[in-house]
């Protein structure tokens, strides 16, 4: 008898450990980290928060954050598969939607309304007086276009100019050394210019519409992380929302996290856009509708000889993972 319950405890625990190793819970496996990537920019507050603050892993989601001071090298890692996801500006989605054509938009995180600034050297007062003059931009991106709508404002043109290949972090020196007279930048690097002497020629204030900043991830990850990518705008959404509700507190951690002095932190220019702006960027009848802004990048770009083909513009934008902005309580 003392055998039979020898065995019939045996079975028992084997049963038992059968059960345990093919219960829901071991087949469960972990994902890794969404990597996203983005130029250090005041315009990508959100996202630093939301990660600070551990809002992505609330929502359901881990994230590995990381900032590329130089956008060239950021979109090159990207094409390399070394990110999921990045934060870029609308026209580097187009230009770099020509040789990957397997991604999407699929948010809106900010609209330049005056950060985006051209400065020049003291004696330069006017747009006319570039005549002739260098004009630092990072050409074949954005700024190419931000640079060439300003001109048009004085019935200038590329060519009245010297174009000249200038990142927005170079400007204030590139002004200082005289190797150009006026370019393209934002904070922080626009209060280090005007800090040398250089002041405003133009803002984006006066391009309405022009230049927005959105979140992209790559074709597989979005096909394959659906889920993902749900709970990531759900964070970036309850980031915007933490720091609209605790402002001082959110310029401090995006103070440490971009390792830059808090008095420089400035959202004069910049409206971060919230759920409800989304819609209305991805609705066909809003006079800022996303698409007609891209096709406008994607017809200079091919004038400008940057891309030999339009990109498939249809096909690059994605709103179906944007929700209404979760509660901050846990």
């Amino acid at each position: 008898m003392s055998k039979l319950l020898n065995y019939i405890y045996i079975f028992i625990i084997i049963g038992c450990l059968l059960f345990a190793c093919h219960s829901p819970e071991s087949l469960k496996v972990k994902r890794p980290p969404l990597k996203v990537s983005c130029v250090p920019f005041v315009g990508y507050t959100p996202l630093i928060i939301a990660q600070e603050k551990g809002f992505f892993k609330l929502q359901g989601v881990d994230v590995e954050l990381s900032y590329v001071d130089y956008s060239q090298l950021l979109f090159a890692d990207f094409s390399a598969g070394k990110y999921d996801g990045i934060g870029l500006t609308l026209g580097d989605l187009v230009i770099l939607s020509a040789t990957n054509p397997d991604m999407q938009a699929v948010m809106v995180v900010d609209e330049s309304t005056g950060a985006d600034v051209v400065v020049a050297q003291s004696e330069i007062k006017t747009i006319p007086n570039l005549k002739g003059k260098k004009l630092g931009a990072h050409l074949g991106s954005f700024s190419e276009l931000f640079v060439t709508e300003m001109l048009k404002t004085s019935q200038l043109t590329s060519d009245d100019v010297s174009l000249v290949k200038v990142e927005a972090l170079e400007v204030p020196n590139r002004l200082q050394n005289n190797a150009i007279q006026a370019g393209h930048t934002w904070e922080p690097y626009l209060s280090e210019a005007l800090k040398l002497g250089a002041q405003i020629l133009f803002t984006s204030k006066q391009t309405p519409g022009l230049i927005l900043d959105v979140v992209a991830f790559r074709g597989e990850v979005i096909r394959d992380r659906p889920e993902d990518i749900r709970a990531f705008v759900r964070g970036w959404l309850q980031g915007l929302s933490y720091w609209e509700a605790n402002i001082p507190e959110g310029n401090d951690i995006l103070s440490q996290a971009l390792n830059i002095p808090i008095k420089t932190i400035s959202f004069k220019g910049i409206d971060l856009t919230d759920f409800a702006e989304n819609q209305k960027f991805f609705q066909s009848d809003s006079p800022n509708y996303i698409f007609k802004t891209a096709k406008k990048y994607a017809d200079f770009f091919i004038r400008a000889g940057n891309v030999t083909r339009l990109p498939n513009l249809e096909t690059l934008f994605n709103s179906s993972f944007l929700a209404p902005p979760p509660s901050l309580k846990p």
